[in-house]
């Protein structure tokens, strides 16, 4: 029976009309590779934790304590989880038509910024009509900041990652000058910030739970990215584009239109994080909104392989090691930037595991 399978088709099944044998390989490849990625990571970190003098076993012990130990350890990693569904998606949209945004970080800062300076613009106005104002501020901002990327990359042939990548500095000194200068809010001395938007303002949490509906608006986002690049017209056309711009163009596609309506959406979804950072958690714009959610973005998409449904399991188990850092601080006295060593490891293992695919050889067909 084996051998019969070996020797069928690779592009089609007789028993099953639709399936092929290379799904399958693509399908055993996006989630062995990964995992083995994480494996991987898991044994170098181990290594590491072990040269600082603790025990491996402890540490990854107690980070499952932190993350979802207890319903405290699970609130506090879906609250940490929010701004993680956002920002991936800032790099897994414009990866399905070939452009590597890593940029996140900016477009977050930027809509957290412009959302704040709205909001304290219009205190006053009733709060949902604020919120929603300052949110459509906030997705304004981060599509405008990313979409400049993808215009720098459409119309100059400048390297959208490398554009990316500086205009989130870019943001970041634009944002701490505003912060400092000109929307500094005289009441804070020691860390400036903007006005306060005041509780009355503030997004609530999530009835039953101690999570902002930051939450929601990421899963929503995540469901509502697969829709638009699995079930549409406009994502079978970017996806096109990713997988032969060449080709798209001959086929009558406006690969420019794609583009930068896609890098719009991207930095939209980080821009409303930002802003969910600030009416949720901060109360304002400040130093603090710098939290590197639009970094660890970038490894959740990579390991998600750019899919946005798979993005939510992935941004939920780095919420949960983020969560867990303060606990392995205190009980085994690492440093709080043991985490980042963490997600630096799984980042290079991820990218050397890319290498990997196309080469599992599963029911290949005999000679």
């Amino acid at each position: 029976m084996v051998d019969q399978i070996a020797r069928l088709p690779r592009t089609a099944s007789p028993l099953f009309p639709g399936f092929s044998l290379d799904s399958v390989r693509r399908g055993a490849e996006a989630i062995l590779i990964p995992v083995g990625a994480l494996l991987a990571t898991a044994i170098v970190f181990g290594l590491f934790v072990a040269a600082a003098g603790a025990d491996p076993l402890e540490t990854y012990s107690l980070m499952y304590r932190g993350a979802f130990g207890t319903w405290f350890s699970w609130q506090n990693t879906l609250q940490r989880t929010a701004p993680l569904l956002l920002t991936a998606l800032c790099v897994a949209l414009p990866a399905k038509l070939g452009l590597v945004i890593i940029g996140g970080e900016g477009a977050l800062v930027m809509g957290g910024l412009v959302s704040a300076a709205v909001g304290a613009a219009l205190i006053g106005v009733p709060p949902w009509l604020l919120l929603g104002l300052m949110a459509m501020a906030g997705m304004a901002a981060g599509g405008a900041w990313i979409a400049l990327a993808g215009a720098l990359r459409q119309f100059r042939g400048v390297n959208e990652t490398i554009s990316s990548l500086l205009l989130a500095y870019i943001a970041i000194a634009l944002m701490n000058h505003m912060v400092e200068g000109p929307l500094r809010d005289p009441a804070s001395l020691n860390k400036p910030s903007t006005p306060p938007l005041g509780e009355a303002n503030m997004i609530g949490s999530i009835p039953g739970l101690d999570v902002h509906w930051g939450l929601v608006f990421g899963l929503i986002a995540c469901l509502a990215a697969y829709v638009l690049m699995q079930r549409t017209t406009f994502g079978f056309g970017a996806r096109m584009v990713g997988g032969n711009v060449r080709a798209a163009r001959m086929a009558g596609l406006s690969v420019t239109t794609l583009s930068m309506i896609t890098c719009f959406l991207a930095g939209a979804s980080a821009g409303l994080a930002g802003m969910v950072e600030v009416a949720a958690v901060h109360g304002s714009a400040k130093a603090s909104l710098v939290a590197g959610y639009g970094y660890t973005g970038i490894l959740i998409a990579f390991i998600a392989r750019q899919n946005p449904l798979a993005v939510i399991p992935v941004a939920l188990m780095f919420g949960g090691i983020a969560a867990s850092g303060g606990l392995l601080q205190r009980r085994l006295d690492l440093p709080d930037a043991t985490i980042l060593v963490l997600q630096g490891i799984a980042f290079v293992m991820i990218l050397a595991s890319d290498t990997l695919y196309g080469r599992f050889r599963i029911f290949q067909p005999r000679g």
